[in-house]
């Protein structure tokens, strides 16, 4: 037992004397490693100052060849507008020599003229001297002659007048009385003959335009598509073109009406468009309607190019062209104004050439005779009298502006061709069929109703459907209340009454529409 209590002690005693000395090993491997991270960190500092050192130097460097090169350009600069200046200076100078030295030019030039007024002044005393001289001779010899003759001049001058305008009368009488009968036996003939030749070149077809146009569709289903929800997509499609949409229950067929020719081509193209995409929406139809105005701006400058080649006109300015397009979407009388135009320029042209007139001028003038129709402003002046002052604003010759004012017996014809346009247009018009009265006055009505309207504040735009039945006023929403709205109705209706002439009665919907957009990003 004691054995064992005493190898028990000395494993303890040596496990003791072993954890001692573990741990002063350990202590003495912490204390190296401490004393190596200690030499690192003092090198890594060490290091580090001397990159801070040499960084900053580099710095300085750096900033020393900036301020140099700055210093550099700016006395580059300096140096350049000093030079300038100085260039500046050296020609203020070198031009008030030169102003100086005309001046002594003026003044030495002005005393050579003194000089050379004196000189003619001297001369015309000469001459008038001489005058005197001469008239004094010259009335000499008449009273010399007047008293051989027992005449003075002056008697016997008047009877010389007097024999000779005799005479004259005589043979102007006998020369007179043939040729007004030689011309009362042609001029009848041959102008006939002039006009009726000239009528038959230049034949043409016409046919009577009407206020609706049809749009066909493939399948009655789209017509729903084209109505919308409640009826929203078609009210934004007549809001947008200012014509009426008529669906009803005529098959695969949609109406447009409308008294403006630009307005139902206008719809018919965005239906068309709008129905081939599929996507028929409000949004939708602002978008494809302002793209297709656009388009059909496009449509008519390519129209009037195309004219004026066909005619072989040149040199016209063009705005002018821009309004020949125009008349393709206006009528007169029914008659489709630029199919009118065209057939005037050609019948002026061959009248011209029949008759050795200008043939450029008088078909340049028959073209433009009624530019005065198509102008966007439509001040209150005839349509003869406006189409000549744009004629001579894009500098026509003087015989064209004279021809287009004076079509309509407005003012007083000076150039030859204004008959031949005065004629033309009369056989163009007076042909069977041609034109319809009713057709004009209608759309004049139309466009006066519009026109009563839209002077009201707050309108921003207006359209009469239904063949002038309804008036639609689209007003602005942050200025017009709805108060407003009611009031605005009102006072258009009793202005309309007041103003104007009109079978039945006119509807008057004054249309407030509030938007409110928002975006999701």
């Amino acid at each position: 037992m004691s054995t064992t209590i005493y190898i028990i002690g000395t494993a303890i005693a040596s496990l003791a004397v072993g954890i001692f000395i573990g741990r002063s090993l350990l202590r003495q491997v912490f204390k190296k490693e401490e004393d190596e991270a200690r030499e690192k960190a003092k090198l890594i500092i060490r290091e580090a100052e001397l990159n801070a050192e040499s960084l900053k130097k580099d710095r300085i460097l750096e900033a020393k060849e900036k301020y140099l090169r700055l210093k550099a350009e700016f006395e580059e600069d300096a140096n350049k507008k000093k030079n300038i200046i100085i260039q500046n200076e050296n020609k203020v100078k070198q031009r008030e020599q030169q102003v100086a030295t005309q001046a002594e030019n003026l003044k030495r030039k002005e005393a050579e003229l003194n000089t050379q007024k004196e000189q003619l002044n001297t001369q015309l005393d000469g001459i008038k001297k001489r005058k005197e001289e001469v008239e004094k001779a010259r009335l000499s010899v008449i009273e010399q002659l007047e008293k051989i003759a027992n005449l003075s001049a002056a008697e016997a001058r008047e009877q010389l007048i007097d024999s000779l305008k005799n005479e004259a009368q005589i043979q102007a009488s006998s020369y007179i009385k043939d040729v007004v009968a030689q011309a009362k036996l042609t001029a009848t003939k041959d102008a006939k003959k002039v006009v009726l030749e000239t009528i038959q070149r230049t034949a043409a077809e016409h046919a009577i335009e009407n206020c609706v146009s049809v749009f066909n569709i493939e399948s009655d289903d789209i017509k729903g598509k084209i109505i919308g929800r409640e009826g929203r997509n078609i009210r934004a499609l007549e809001a947008a073109t200012g014509v009426e949409i008529i669906v009803d229950d005529t098959p695969e067929a949609i109406i447009i009406s409308g008294f403006d020719p630009v307005r139902r081509e206008i719809a018919r193209l965005s239906l068309h468009r709008l129905v081939s995409d599929g996507r028929i929406h409000p949004a939708r139809i602002e978008e494809v309607v302002a793209k297709t105005k656009k388009n059909i701006e496009d449509e008519i400058i390519e129209i009037g190019e195309r004219t004026i080649i066909d005619l072989g006109i040149h040199g016209l300015h063009p705005e002018l062209i821009k309004m020949v397009g125009r008349m393709r979407f206006r009528s007169s009388y029914g008659q489709n104004l630029l199919q009118h135009s065209r057939e005037v320029a050609n019948l002026c042209a061959t009248m011209a050439a029949e008759l050795g007139l200008n043939v450029k001028h008088a078909k340049r003038a028959g073209l433009l005779h009624d530019i005065g129709k198509v102008t966007p402003e439509e001040p209150e002046l005839p349509h003869a009298i406006l189409g000549m002052e744009l004629a001579k604003k894009y500098k026509e010759h003087p015989d064209v502006c004279n021809a287009i004012g004076a079509h309509h017996d407005e003012l007083e014809m000076t150039a030859m061709i204004s008959p031949l346009v005065q004629a033309c247009d009369a056989i163009s018009g007076s042909r069977p069929g041609a034109r319809r009265e009713i057709m004009e006055s209608y759309i004049k009505r139309l466009k006066e109703l519009e026109e009563t309207a839209i002077g009201f504040d707050g309108v921003n735009q207006c359209y009469a459907i239904q063949a002038g039945r309804e008036l639609r006023v689209m007003v602005d929403a942050d200025n017009v209340t709805d108060e407003r709205a009611q009031q605005l109705s009102y006072d258009i209706s009793q202005k309309i009454e007041k103003e104007m002439q009109y079978p039945g009665q006119i509807k008057i919907t004054v249309i407030r529409e509030m938007r409110s957009v928002a975006y999701a990003k």
